[in-house]
């Protein structure tokens, strides 16, 4: 692969990777407003002579090119958060900034930028011959991630029917390569009491009370869940609470608090519900403790139920789309930095739920996620878009490689690709169909490696 003229090739296309985030950033899309957004991307995918561009039912975009049978994908989410207390900013979040080097906004990071530098790797590969018939390419900006990680590539998956050999998750990731991080769920535990009137605060059960209870065994139950060497360890922290009362002057009658539970290797959503509802507080007051859903319409007013439960996911360092994305940076800037991301991802669902294998590489630092005065970097943009291009055939190439060396050594079950360090993905439940990797696509050397147990879709 020249890549030297795939660099030079990205780097011809800076100004207008530039303009068409600076466009996106001026479109305000949060979670459930993300339709100019989608037009924007449309246009350009159109402009730059995509095969295929359009939206979905559920406000998605689709877009493709090349005509091959197998499907590599690009995914980055288009919605944003919002932008909180404006007085936290310097500079008007949706209209930005743009210096020699940087262009700020809401989204500029998390995560506009990816979807910019996806589109263009795209028309990279086009413009440099780098597709063929073995395989196409699919460019996906995705809806409500934000508010619901994965259940965009749910629909994808189940109502579109795609399922592509592995996606370029385009979050971003300080210019490392991801390969997982830990899952999460939102759990809400509610406790009942008996109202009265506050001036005789003994004829009543005070629900307010038995939550305090419960919350110091749940801030203390943080210090013992599990860790794990990569991932890192699993937390929990409470993130909301409510309470009913007839009034100011009464004794509250209802407590619920929610809780933000990060899974890490080896820890199940069963696991994590039983480790509450064994507390011992919870367990003297009958407290309830459930898991949340997810019902809100998109855009389009399509509403798709999910359980708020995203799976831990990882896949190991000697994947194939590891060592081709891996392969793709050494030659174009250097060896990169393998790592994980500390935050969730459509990951959860691709990988987590479908067994999918997912890495991730994407302009942009984590901790400008969420956060004001928002920026990303133009060379990042320009970087990604080169080695996003560069990927498939890296992949097609490492995997003839493979094939070629477990020829050679099968008898001694050189095949890493054979084998499953996941086992059977036991603890399946219904709705996805949990299997050992048997499901996985060529060249994917272990795609269910963490996949310790798979759950019901729908709510």
């Amino acid at each position: 692969m020249d890549f030297a003229a795939l660099e030079q090739q990205a780097q011809s296309y800076r100004a207008q990777m530039t303009a068409f985030l600076r466009d996106l950033i001026r479109l305000p899309g949060e979670s459930t407003f993300e339709e100019p957004t989608a037009r924007r991307i449309v246009q350009e995918m159109e402009q730059l002579g995509f095969d295929e561009a359009r939206i979905d039912a559920m406000g998605n975009v689709i877009g493709s090119v090349g005509v091959g049978a197998r499907l590599i994908a690009y995914d980055g989410h288009i919605d944003t958060v919002g932008v909180g207390k404006r007085e936290n900013w310097d500079f008007d979040p949706f209209e930005g900034f743009e210096t020699e080097a940087e262009i700020g906004g809401r989204g500029a990071s998390d995560q506009l930028g990816g979807i910019v530098s996806a589109v263009y790797g795209a028309r990279i590969m086009k413009d440099l011959g780098l597709l063929d018939d073995r395989y196409r390419v699919m460019v996906t900006g995705t809806v409500q991630e934000e508010d619901c990680d994965g259940l965009c590539w749910e629909y994808l998956i189940r109502e579109e029917g795609i399922r592509p050999e592995f996606v370029v998750l385009t979050e971003p990731t300080d210019q490392g390569i991801y390969r997982g991080h830990r899952g999460r769920m939102e759990i809400r535990v509610e406790v009942g009491g008996l109202s009265c009137h506050g001036s005789a605060p003994e004829r009543g059960d005070n629900a307010i009370y038995k939550m305090a209870r419960i919350l110091t065994e749940v801030e203390a139950l943080n210090a013992r869940l599990k860790d794990d060497a990569f991932l890192g360890k699993g937390t929990l922290a409470v993130s909301e609470i409510f309470f009913t009362s007839p009034s100011r002057c009464a004794v509250a009658d209802s407590c619920a608090i929610s809780i933000d539970r990060r899974l890490t290797d080896g820890e199940t959503y069963l696991d994590a519900l039983e480790e509450i509802r064994a507390l011992p507080s919870v367990q003297k007051y009958g407290a309830e403790v459930s898991m949340y859903t997810y019902e809100r319409p998109s855009y389009t007013g399509l509403v798709y139920p999910i359980d708020c439960y995203f799976p831990t996911w990882v896949i190991p360092a000697t994947a194939g789309p590891v060592r081709a994305a891996v392969a793709a940076h050494r030659g174009l800037y250097g060896e990169p930095r393998v790592g994980k991301w500390t935050f969730s991802t459509n990951g959860v669902s691709i990988m987590g739920r479908n067994n999918i294998p997912c890495i991730g590489f994407g302009p942009g630092r984590e901790a400008q996620a969420h956060a004001p005065n928002e920026r990303t970097w133009k060379d990042e943009l320009v970087r990604c878009a080169a080695v996003y291009a560069a990927i498939p055939t890296l992949y097609l190439e490492g995997e003839t490689e493979s094939s070629a060396g477990a020829d050679v050594g099968a008898g001694a079950g050189a095949d890493a690709g054979a084998t499953n360090s996941a086992g059977t993905g036991a603890d399946a439940t219904s709705g996805t169909g949990a299997t050992s990797g048997a499901d996985a696509t060529s060249g994917a050397d272990a795609t269910s490696a963490t996949n310790k147990e798979q759950e019901g879709t729908h709510a």
